[in-house]
């Protein structure tokens, strides 16, 4: 049927775009203004599984009740245009997804190595959802807590019970020995396993490493590691207790983002240390010492490119005096040797709380304001979802009317693969039925050619907008009549580590 019929003439200025004699009879001058740039910015929530903090609400809900849930959580992140969502999915040495090496987690089911039932996997279903939304996906990992005290009696497949020689007992915690090359086997082993079976977007650790300090009336306690450490000597080891404990977690770090990229080069690898790497450094800053309390030479990890992306947790109001958020966001950019991204995270959970502790909105919409104006940083972390669910003091509204009015792109990561997308081909249509004009979208070059979003631009009267599509759809509704058909549309391709190739053009007669 001919798109003349209907009032609409084609300027076909790209080659991906499949020419007619119609069309070019009727073609008219294309205005020289382009559209903005597409916004680049990573906005993702944390989803924490821990204590069922913020999914399942709580253990034992039935397969339908978790799934409501989640589609729930992915809805409300698009309704915000946020980009990707960061879940839990190995509290413990245990499993939120069918897992071979681990149990089913307790946080899940409310019975340590029970599957759902009726039985469903979780982080496919979650995986799937969320890609049909152009969600990102990122699975976050805890490497060397093996169980939480809220967690329910361990199954006999759990760590604690196999391998007791790898755990320790610390405080109401149990954790895995860092000091162990089995523990760092097993958890590089959880991680590849979840990048190999699942088509997730990222694996993520956050600022547990060696634990954080237990005190015992009044004295903290030392981490038992006392049988690894003493086998490092034996074995003739230099380094300072100190130094080794930092290498252990170094080299965990290191191989992880090897073996990754091995397994599937676009899968991203992201760390989310605590927001201060050493006190002093800025020399404002006044805190905790990771580098001496928790053995994480965040720094080190940055300076070196052993992460795609890094997300210190400045957890801090902007008016705090020795944490200032404007410093440590400069001081953690000047540390981005191999320009990795930067996408801090921010405690908006706060702007729920109902003590002095409670933060306004506007806290957050600054935080964001300040992250944008440093050079290098591009993108936010929140911390957690149920703020979101339970939009405190209009916190939603807020962010949508100051600083998340448009969709946004994840940020490109160039390193990971080479190749620009092809310019897809595009085709404007009209229902006959109801007589919306719709965009028929296929990639350019090959219809093998894996899309991880379209990015559609569309000019009217009132301006352009920006609208991301998720990749496996072959069209768009560009407008419900002729008469609201924009005047201009631009097409992209973007693919699995973000790069958007060239543009397809498709312009209306006046």
């Amino acid at each position: 049927m001919s798109l003349r019929r209907f009032g609409l003439s084609l300027v076909l200025l790209s080659l991906a775009i499949a020419p007619c004699a119609a069309c070019a009879q009727s073609s008219t001058v294309v205005p020289a203004d382009d559209p903005p740039p597409v916004m680049r910015e990573f906005r993702a929530v944390w989803v924490a599984t821990v204590e069922n903090m913020d999914w399942p609400s709580r253990p034992g809900l039935s397969t339908e009740q978790q799934k409501r849930e989640m589609i729930a959580i992915l809805d409300k992140l698009v309704e915000l245009h946020m980009n990707a969502i960061i879940l839990q999915v190995r509290p413990a040495a245990d499993a939120l997804y069918q897992s071979s090496i681990e149990p089913w987690s307790s946080f899940l089911t409310g019975e340590m190595g029970r599957a759902p039932s009726p039985y469903y996997d979780p982080l496919a279903f979650a995986v799937a959802e969320a890609h049909k939304r152009g969600l990102e996906l990122h699975a976050w990992i805890n490497p060397y807590r093996a169980k939480h005290p809220a967690s329910h009696a361990v199954s006999g497949n759990h760590i604690s019970v196999t391998r007791p020689e790898l755990v320790r007992k610390y405080g109401p915690y149990l954790w895995l020995d860092p000091g162990d090359p089995a523990v760092r086997a097993l958890t590089e082993r959880v991680a590849i396993d979840l990048v190999r079976r699942y088509d997730i977007d990222g694996v993520h650790m956050d600022d547990y490493f060696y634990p954080y300090p237990e005190v015992q009336r009044g004295r903290e306690l030392a981490f038992p590691d006392d049988v690894t450490w003493n086998r490092y000597v034996r074995g003739g080891g230099m380094l300072s207790r100190g130094d080794w404990r930092r290498e252990n977690v170094n080299l965990l770090v290191r191989e992880l983002d090897v073996a990754i990229h091995a397994e599937k080069p676009w899968v991203r690898f992201g760390l989310s240390p605590f927001g201060i790497w050493r006190p002093g450094y800025p020399s404002s800053v006044r805190g905790l010492d990771q580098y001496a309390t928790l053995y994480a030479d965040a720094r080190k990890w940055f300076n070196e490119g052993w992460v795609d992306y890094f997300t210190p947790q400045l957890y801090w109001s902007i008016d705090r005096p020795q944490q200032r958020y404007d410093e440590l966001i400069r001081w953690w950019a000047e540390q981005n040797f191999k320009n990795r991204h930067l996408w801090p995270g921010n405690y908006t959970g706060k702007v729920g709380f109902t003590n002095s502790a409670k933060w306004r909105p506007q806290e957050i919409v600054d935080q964001i304001r300040l992250t944008r104006a440093q050079r290098g940083a591009t993108g936010n972390v929140h911390f957690n979802m149920n703020v979101f669910l339970a939009n405190p003091d209009n916190l939603n509204e807020t962010l949508l009317r100051d600083v998340y009015a448009e969709e946004a792109l994840v940020p490109a990561s160039p390193w990971l693969e080479s190749g620009i997308p092809a310019q897809p081909v595009v085709q404007l249509r009209v229902d006959g039925s109801t007589g919306r004009r719709i965009l028929d979208l296929r990639p350019g070059a090959s219809t093998r050619q894996t899309v991880w979003l379209w990015v559609v631009q569309s000019r009217t009267a009132a301006g352009w907008k920006t609208r991301v599509v998720p990749g496996d759809a072959s069209s768009y509704v560009l407008a419900e009549s002729r008469a609201t058909t924009p005047s201009d549309v631009r097409v992209m391709a973007v693919n699995r580590v973000g790069v958007a190739g060239p543009a397809s053009r498709i312009v209306r007669a006046p």
